[in-house]
């Protein structure tokens, strides 16, 4: 099967999916592919997580976002991404990895696990959630690694080491030592818990620690992990502890390989920050748009939804001006 398309877009996330509601309006023919399902990354978030954001900073195209409470929870946001795709009748392809892109003149050759197409423009909106951060330690591949945490119950009963000492971390390491993991150990590579842990959380955390309901290790790092237990190497000396689980929250960067197929330029800096008009959102490939947090490079804390929602105006704008 071939389609032929003036837009394609590279992500299903909110921002690709707001970049297909101007597609709409503009009336340019579009496709918005994703190799998981709609709004992949927010479907791999905590089962029980609060978003930082308010409803209403999380809407797009005009779909009012109610929420019982101000900060929306991940199973309002799907059903809400699920409602505005619905309404706006969005043409997504779903579970669909993009292989290979090729510039012929002024179009795209693309093809995908399923099809091909040929598109005038493309607009990566691919954000950053897909590749984790690895330990690169022996036994990291053991099933008793997890990159991406769910929910506490697994872990009832259970030796668990929390891995970081961000967000995530800390929200990961309360959670399951409050339902009822036998122990909670945090494996921490700098000196404390990082200062932008969310303001209302940091005192639980620290009083944890404190009072040695959770033990951390800080200025420590994992060295080897094996099924009944991991080595830890710490400013005191190295050690090993019982383990049944890792819960390594390491944090995930964006898929570089895919932009640099593609051709575009990532920057020397420390951040790698991709090349890219911040006036229309046009990479160093003419043709070829950045929009959402890929815009950051590793800096993934630079670009949020609320942030980032008029990427797709920018450059649904400047691709209808050049029609």
């Amino acid at each position: 099967m071939h389609e032929e398309v003036d837009v394609l877009i590279v992500g299903a996330g909110p921002i690709g999916l707001a970049c297909g509601i101007e597609c709409e309006k503009s009336e340019l023919s579009y496709v918005i592919v994703d190799k998981g399902c709609l709004v992949n990354s927010l479907y791999n978030y905590p089962r029980n997580m609060t978003f930082f954001s308010t409803s209403d900073r999380l809407e797009i195209g005009g779909v009012p976002f109610i929420s019982h409470n101000p900060k929306p929870t991940r199973p309002e946001a799907l059903e809400y991404y699920r409602r505005v795709a619905k309404s706006w009748g969005l043409k997504t392809r779903l579970y669909e990895r993009i292989e290979k892109v090729k510039k012929a003149e002024d179009q795209f050759q693309i093809t995908s696990s399923k099809q091909s197409y040929t598109a005038n423009k493309i607009i990566i909106a691919t954000g950053f959630y897909d590749l984790p951060y690895l330990l690169h330690v022996p036994g990291e591949n053991l099933p008793k690694v997890k990159h991406y945490y769910d929910e506490p119950h697994p872990y009832y009963d259970m030796d668990v080491a929390v891995v970081g000492a961000a967000n995530s971390s800390v929200d990961v390491a309360l959670e399951v030592y409050r339902k009822g993991a036998k122990s909670v150990t945090m494996v921490i590579r700098e000196e404390e818990i990082n200062p932008r842990v969310k303001y209302w959380v940091r005192p639980d955390i620290d009083n944890r620690i404190k009072e040695g309901s959770i033990k951390a290790y800080f200025q420590s790092n994992i060295t080897k992990i094996e099924e009944r237990s991991i080595d830890i190497e710490t400013p005191n000396g190295d050690l090993s502890i019982p383990n049944d689980f890792v819960l390594a929250m390491t944090g995930y960067q964006p898929d570089f390989s895919f932009l640099k197929h593609i051709g575009i330029e990532i920057g020397t800096d420390e951040f790698k920050t991709p090349t890219y008009s911040e006036k229309t959102m046009e990479t160093n490939i003419s043709g070829v748009y950045l929009a959402g947090v890929i815009c950051g490079g590793l800096k993934t804390n630079a670009w949020f939804i609320e942030n980032s929602r008029e990427h797709a105006e920018l450059i649904i704008n400047h691709i209808s001006k050049l029609k």
